[in-house]
């Protein structure tokens, strides 16, 4: 790489800022019961926007990303919706990232960067670092160091929410944590007796630093909007500033500036039921809450028929991505503000199971998909910290699949109507 374009790539590194937001397709945790979420609330969170809005204090031009994803195939929890800001680079020194590996499908494109031997159908891409922050990694890199980023629903070490947030510190950011209050007792406990510490193995062989876990509920935006019953539930004992504004300001109060923000939270408490009987709490709920988090084939859902995918949940796909186009074009004309969608496969995470066919979806992917594998969590991690980093710059407006190829099958080729066809199939699987 030429000095004139790592200075151009590290000049960009220091003054753009990323927002990127993640729709998942599953229907949060079950038992989770809402209250009545405003019916003309913005499907951008006051989450989102209230860091965007420290964020853009600390930076002197503003970009967006949007993500859509929907469910993967290794039964990993994951909680719907992810959004990502990014800021100015700090210039911390992440002498960790020594030997980063992330996993992609850009073989050829990598070669040069890839360590041998490679593994059937997965290919490792290697970043390299010094001990000094301020010298670029060598090669093509996702350099992230520096940078801060907020993960909202994690609430235990599966799904796209913790694979997004494995990706984003194998690449240098700072994590900080946003875990549903129900379940921040036994994820801080997990977390603090070693029960993550397989997975939150980076390439490198060093674990996945989380600098802070903070209470959590984006259902409600401020402390007035919590019923009394919320209040009183013995599943919110001992948490205090957990509402969307509260935990802005703890964040705000604490580090000043966010430069990443994944919003992994989806609520759909009604999504097994058809459309026409779910509840009007319901559907507002699959709205507002969850910002269009999708189950598997986010974009199936949002533009064509899945039965026995409701709750609203589709419509709210639907909504998300016209949002997402709009603010395309205006956060990009007044802020230099990039809007972006991830759409992942299905993911048979815990979350998930309250559809009652993920299963079903992920063999229907395997069967179907032109790429027939598993898709992995990591591989949507991986999209992510491409998409917030500044060699995604002049991406706006895109829906970005990750999801084998699904997405461009008209027709299964598993149809009965194929059964005379000679249909190609993946020789090594």
């Amino acid at each position: 790489m030429s000095d004139d374009l790592v200075k151009k790539i590290d000049l960009v590194a220091k003054n753009e800022v990323h927002l990127i937001k993640l729709i998942s397709s599953e229907g949060g945790y079950s038992g989770l019961v809402p209250s009545y979420p405003k019916a003309t609330r913005f499907l951008f969170t006051s989450l989102e926007f209230n860091l965007l809005k420290m964020a853009a204090t600390a930076a002197s031009s503003l970009q967006m990303g949007a993500v859509r994803p929907n469910a993967s195939s290794s039964r990993k929890i994951f909680k719907a919706n992810t959004t990502i800001i990014g800021a100015e680079s700090k210039g911390a020194s992440w002498a960790k990232l020594t030997s980063t590996s992330h996993i992609s499908s850009m073989q050829p494109f990598f070669q040069s960067v890839t360590p041998a031997p490679l593994k059937f159908n997965k290919v490792v891409t290697k970043a390299m670092s010094e001990a000094s922050g301020e010298k670029p990694l060598s090669g093509l890199p996702i350099d992230l160091r520096g940078k801060r980023a907020f993960i909202a629903g994690i609430a235990d070490d599966n799904g796209y929410g913790w694979a997004i947030a494995k990706s984003l510190a194998a690449a240098g950011a700072e994590i900080l944590i946003g875990t549903w209050v129900p379940a921040l007792n036994i994820f801080e406990t997990n977390l603090r007796r070693g029960k993550f510490d397989e997975s939150r193995t980076l390439p490198d062989g060093s674990l996945m630093e989380i600098t802070k876990v903070y209470p959590l509920d984006a259902v409600y935006d401020n402390p007035e909007d919590v019923p009394e019953d919320v209040k009183m539930n013995k599943r919110y004992a001992g948490s205090s500033n957990w509402t969307v504004r509260e935990v802005a300001e703890s964040v705000k109060q604490d580090f000043g500036s966010i430069d990443i923000l994944v919003h992994s939270l989806a609520n759909g408490p009604e999504v097994s039921k058809p459309l026409l009987e779910t509840s009007r709490n319901g559907y507002l709920a699959a709205i507002s809450a969850s910002s269009g988090a999708s189950i598997s084939l986010t974009y199936i859902a949002s533009e064509r028929i899945i039965p026995g995918y409701g709750g609203g949940m589709s419509s709210a796909k639907a909504a998300l991505e016209s949002d997402t186009q709009v603010l395309a074009f205006e956060a990009g004309r007044k802020h230099k503000i990039r809007v972006n969608t991830i759409s992942a496969g299905p993911l048979g995470s815990r979350a998930a199971k309250a559809i009652g066919f993920i299963d079903m979806m992920i063999d229907y992917s395997l069967a179907n998909a032109p790429l027939q594998k598993e898709l992995s969590a990591d591989e949507v991690g991986n999209t992510a910290a491409f998409l917030v980093s500044p060699l995604a710059s002049a991406i706006t407006g895109a829906v970005v699949y990750v999801d084998n190829g699904l997405n461009a099958m008209g027709v299964g080729v598993d149809s009965p109507i194929f059964g005379d066809l000679d249909i190609p199939k993946d020789n090594n699987s």
